[in-house]
This record gives C-alpha cells, structure tokens and sequence, in this order.
C-alpha cells in the first residue's frame, strides 16, 4: 500500500495494478479484495488478479499495458522469465532486507529472531532466481531494542515507498547502476510456519524475547498454561544485573521494575513462574528469566500481566 500510494502521487504513471485474486475472509467466508485493489480502483487504475502469470493469458493485462517498468511488492506469486521479461526496462523489487541477508518470505521477521542491529530496503532489479538479481540501491534501518514484527514492518513498507520513487528516477535519467550482490553472506528467511511460535523454555531469555517480538501481530508466541494455550504477546528479558559489576543505574532499575526477586529457591526448571508483579510474571528460561508483560488465553481478550496474576495462584507453576 505505501509503494502504490507514493507512486500514484508521483510524477511517474502507474498503467495498472496486478494482485492476487479476491479470497474468502472472516467467518461468513465472503470474497475480500485485497487493500490493493481497494486503494487501486478507488485511484481509477486498471486493475487485473490472474491466478498465475505462467500462461500467456495470465500475462495478457501486462503485454497490453506496455510498461516501462513493473514495481513487485509482496505478490506472493512467482514471476516466471516469461513476465520478468515484458517491461522495457525490466522489473524491480522493493525487499525487505539488506541483501544479500535474508533472501527469501520472511526477512523481517528472521532479522529480528537473530538479534540483527539493521535491517533495510533493497531495491533489487529480478531475475529468475530468489532474490538474487543485482541492486540499484540500498537504504539501512536500525532495528529498535523493542522491536517487532509488526512495528519493523510498517518502518519499511514507508522506507521502500520512498526508495523505490528514488531508484525509478534513476531509471528513467538513465543514472541507475546496477550492483551485483556479493557471495559472501548470504542467508535465507524461511517462511515462517506457525509451529516455531511454540515456546521453548530451555532456550535463552533474550533468544524468546526476540521470538515474541519477531512474531508479533503473527504468527504470536505461546506457551501451555494448565492445559491450554497462552499466547505471549509482550516480553521482556530480564537483565543479568548481578553478572557484571559493569551495569548502569538504569539497568537496575530497568530490572527491579520488571519483576520481583524470585519467590522461589535457585534452581527451578524452565518454564517455571517464580514471581508475579505489576510489570510482570517472571518465567525461569534455560539461561535467564524472562517477564511476561501481555498475554491472552483462549477466547479471552488480551491483558497485562498484573491481570492475568490476579486471576490464579502462579507462582511455581510451569509454563510449557
């Protein structure tokens, strides 16, 4: 939506919109069309949905609109050399991640599971492999300390809008140079699938904060709570304040504000709750002690972790 908005409001001319066909949303399972075709119809752009581009009459809106150039933004379908092929001077991808790290469905996400400092925008020009084309230009993003997918997301969908009017500028003056990505450091971002929200607890306390933020607003974190599942919508790695006679007063203090000291002895397995607080209910990990700050059972409307302590007894349960 960002880049569409920002190139229906530039000097160049957007000759028509492809995306996905219209799919069944909410519990009526009616036809929904995309925010894209919304925001494109309401601009008065011809708008097509083929189910694939590997036929010619699935490229047929794009043979006959002629473009210069075609802008790919998360289409989420293949372009075969067949489309890549038909705009003049080819087509570019606004990608979510400064290549060639994290080629692939979900660099946002995977940057910030691995505790990545940046991120960014690459706009790379395709070819027939994944995302593997040369670059016309790269702008760098500092991932937050609280960071999540959600909030990454939107910082670099406007990011792109405005990289990619930078990039078609170039393009069009004939100043565009064309990089080739290095070898070196090269990684893929795996789709995500909604089997690694489940929680581990014998991993790392800053491991899990990074997973309840990389998968916030989806697929969300969770855990078993007496049987049934417990989403884990906010988090907060404890610090490590007694390890380092090198911590500031804001850490401690950072720290007395996440949680109360543990009302249980030293030793406890992960996953077990040894303390609750306002601003938190403290979870033993395999390294460190994580604090809870929002979670939502079943059915229920999310809280804050004050709620969720006053609803039970939590201390040495076990969370897993």
């Amino acid at each position: 939506m960002p880049a569409l908005q920002a190139l229906v409001s530039s000097a160049h001319t957007v000759v028509g919109v492809l995306t996905q066909p219209d799919r069944p949303k909410g519990r009526g399972q009616q036809l929904s069309a995309s925010p894209v075709k919304a925001a494109a119809l309401a601009a008065g752009l011809p708008v097509a949905q083929p189910l694939t581009l590997k036929t010619d009459e699935g490229r047929q809106p794009l043979v006959a609109w002629k473009p210069d150039v075609l802008v790919v933004v998360a289409y989420g379908l293949i372009l075969p050399l067949a489309a890549l092929a038909i705009p003049r001077l080819g087509c570019v991808n606004i990608h979510a991640s400064l290549l060639p790290r994290w080629r692939g469905a979900a660099p946002i996400q995977r940057a910030i599971l691995a505790g990545d400092a940046e991120s960014g925008i690459t706009i790379m020009q395709m070819d027939a492999g994944l995302d593997t084309g040369p670059m016309l230009l790269r702008r760098v993003v500092p991932i937050r300390p609280d960071e999540t997918g959600g909030s990454l997301h939107d910082r670099l969908a406007a990011e792109g809008a405005s990289a990619i009017l930078e990039a078609l500028d170039r393009l069009a003056d004939g100043t565009a140079v064309a990089e080739r990505q290095p070898e070196a450091g090269v990684t893929y971002a795996a789709k995500l699938d909604k089997a690694e929200a489940r929680i581990d607890w014998t991993g790392s306390a800053v491991e899990i904060e990074r997973q309840v933020r990389a998968f916030s607003p989806w697929p969300i974190a969770e855990t078993r709570y007496e049987g049934e599942q417990l989403r884990v919508l906010a988090a907060k790695a404890q610090p490590a304040v007694e390890a380092s006679a090198k911590v500031t007063a804001e850490a401690k203090a950072d720290t007395k504000a996440l949680a109360v000291d543990s009302a249980l002895p030293d030793g406890q397995p992960p996953g077990t709750i040894l303390s609750t607080s306002e601003c938190g209910v403290l979870v033993q990990c395999g390294a460190g002690r994580l604090a809870l700050t929002g979670v939502q059972r079943p059915g229920k409307r999310p809280v804050s972790a004050r709620d969720f302590a006053n609803q039970a007894p939590l201390v040495g349960r076990r969370l897993g």
